[in-house]
């Protein structure tokens, strides 16, 4: 993870602790991505697992809710790709992530 990423670590909060906020006010502290890949991460365990939504292939009508390990993302190769952390992400609420994927794809 850059720098910058791993700043805002600390402040993610820990596995569960958002598990009552519905999910569309999840706030998105992070987001990784691979082609038409993405993960986008509400919560941290602060070692390992993140609790987020992922988007896989560009597929959001089969995306969902789930836990995903960075360890498991830095590994991950497609050829000579790999997955990446988006600079200058802010952290907002995943209604307005959706929305913007959903604008990306139907442009």
């Amino acid at each position: 993870m850059t720098n910058k990423a791993n700043s805002r670590v600390p402040r993610m909060p820990r596995l569960h602790e958002t598990e009552d906020t519905p999910a569309y006010e999840k706030l998105i502290w992070a987001h990784f991505f691979l082609g038409d890949s993405h993960w986008y991460a509400a919560e941290f365990d602060g070692k390992d697992t993140f609790f987020g939504y992922a988007v896989l292939n560009g597929d959001i009508m089969n995306s969902e809710w789930g836990y995903f390990s960075l360890a498991e993302l830095t590994e991950l190769r497609v050829g000579p790709f790999v997955v990446c952390v988006e600079e200058g992400w802010r952290v907002r609420e995943f209604r307005e992530v959706m929305d913007e994927q959903f604008d990306r794809t139907n442009g």
